[in-house]
């Protein structure tokens, strides 16, 4: 049984989650909260050795799309049972930097793969660890895709795979959040982040506290 609380961080590229992360674990951690800040894929040794696979090519070679979807699997089960598990059993609050939605926008909707195989797959990956809340940061694909641009200025970072895919599949990714949330309204959150910064941390801590510090 789990004691803490799981917030997810969700949204297309150029979002911003990991920005509107930081911002709410301040927050959090303000009010005396421990917090554990993860990402995915990631947040283990063996999930990091993943994303490089995913991300860059770290193997030497493209995964073919089915062993995508059970690379993301096997970093989230890694992290599931190693970092967001143990933290949440103590009482401790996580912020997970994507999840198991991901892979429900990217590789179902995204790719295509049937979305009820990557549910079930989902649910075998990350057991007990259902988020108790999912921020959706919604922004168009174009000014996304011109975030990534602009975060990239200047660096010698490779190539992204995920970010590299063509604008039509960043719009199937779009509109599978936005279906996801549809069907999922109880647990997710939308948030307009087509805006600055501050203003989208502010309606976030707004429902943060409404839902877990009521009394505040």
């Amino acid at each position: 049984m789990k004691k803490g609380k799981l917030i997810t961080f969700e949204g297309p590229e150029g979002a911003g989650k990991s920005t509107q992360a930081a911002m709410l674990i301040a927050k959090l951690e303000a009010k005396g909260v421990e917090v554990i800040y993860t990402r995915e894929p990631g947040g283990t040794k063996l999930g990091e050795a993943i994303r490089g696979i995913l991300q860059y090519n770290a193997a030497g070679e493209d995964p073919c799309p089915e062993s995508e979807v059970l690379l993301f699997e096997a970093s989230r089960a890694q992290l599931v049972r190693h970092v967001i598990m143990p933290a949440l059993e103590r009482g401790a609050w996580v912020i997970c930097d994507r999840f198991a939605d991901s892979t429900t926008a990217y590789q179902g909707f995204g790719r295509g793969f049937s979305v009820e195989l990557i549910d079930t797959i989902n649910h075998f990956a990350i057991g007990e660890a259902v988020p108790d809340m999912t921020l959706l940061l919604d922004v168009n694909v174009s000014l996304g895709m011109q975030r990534c641009a602009k975060r990239q200025v200047g660096k010698k970072a490779q190539s992204d795979r995920i970010e590299s895919e063509a604008l039509e599949f960043h719009e199937k990714v779009r509109r599978g959040y936005l279906e996801l949330a549809a069907r999922n309204p109880g647990r997710f959150r939308k948030v307009d982040a087509m805006r600055d910064a501050l203003p989208i941390a502010e309606d976030i801590w707004k429902l943060v506290s409404d839902a877990f510090f009521p009394e505040d």
